[in-house]
């Protein structure tokens, strides 16, 4: 999978980068805990330092590597774990989309060869046709009410996990998309009745797989969300990393980008047809 990936990216004119694993000042997320590491913190993510890269003029980047969340482990979960990030300049999420498609088909093809994956006593057809849902359309359908409208952060995050992933289609891919402005602090907002976020996440077989941005470049309004991210991780108790200052003041140059983040795991659990992440990962500190 590592090598049709990489292949993938080399035939598409992208520039395999590596950034620092050590951060001093990680993507301000309220619910996502970075690991300590001296007066550092691993990275939960590379991307402010990807998109350093796009500031710099590197118009396609992508990156393969570890990245850490302090207390996490489920059966999609683990404290360590590989993400596959890649950025386009001039691109939004509907390019990233595209791209995705074309990663996810030439991936199955390399490594099984055949279109379809087996998962857990799930057929699931991955090509050509993806399913496209709205969150104000999913929400309303299966928990009753639109996060768009009127978002209430505790009980989007429930319904999401208790009523809306549960019942997302299984036999091909879904694409869950336009999200709530307050849910994706590092989107682009396109204005509309209600505002939504340019985001979008992909789930193959009830398992999120993918998070995508149409990403944010504005480097005032990006400083107030991290302040308000900061802000809220404050009152719930939990440590606030300082402002990445260098990618605030980069950001004056980050040209219109496109983004996304694929975790490399999930996604060869499902191909191997495992139950958990357990089943393809071979050491589990």
């Amino acid at each position: 999978m590592l090598r049709a990936i990489r292949n993938f990216f080399s035939d598409r004119g992208f520039l395999e980068v590596e950034t620092p694993i050590r951060q001093r000042a990680p993507a301000p997320e309220v619910h996502v805990d970075a690991e300590p590491s001296g007066s550092y913190f691993l990275r939960t993510s590379p991307e402010l330092h990807m998109k350093r890269l796009l500031a710099a003029g590197y118009a396609r980047v992508f990156q393969v590597g570890p990245c850490f969340r302090r207390d996490e482990r489920g059966r999609y979960h683990h404290p360590e774990y590989t993400m596959l990030e890649w950025y386009r300049a001039h691109a939004d999420y509907a390019d990233i989309l595209a791209d995705t498609k074309a990663l996810v088909a030439h991936v199955v093809r390399e490594v099984l060869d055949k279109p379809e994956i087996v998962c857990q006593g799930c057929s699931v057809e991955l090509l050509p046709l993806w399913e496209r849902i709205t969150v104000s359309e999913a929400f309303r359908q299966h928990a009753g009410w639109d996060p768009c409208d009127r978002f209430d952060e505790d009980r989007f995050d429930l319904d999401l996990v208790n009523k809306v992933e549960p019942n997302l289609p299984r036999n091909m891919p879904v694409v869950l998309t336009d999200y709530p402005k307050e849910a994706a602090s590092l989107a682009r907002v396109r204005p509309g009745t209600p505002p939504v976020a340019e985001r979008w996440e992909l789930y193959i077989a009830g398992v999120e797989i993918a998070n995508a941005y149409s990403e944010l470049t504005d480097a005032a309004e990006q400083r107030a969300r991290f302040e308000h991210a900061m802000a809220r991780r404050r009152e719930l108790g939990k440590d606030v990393y300082p402002p990445d200052e260098e990618f605030l003041e980069l950001m004056e140059r980050m040209p219109p980008s496109g983004g996304i983040a694929l975790g490399v795991d999930r996604l060869v659990m499902l191909l191997a047809n495992a139950g958990s992440l357990d089943g393809v990962i071979p050491f589990r500190e």
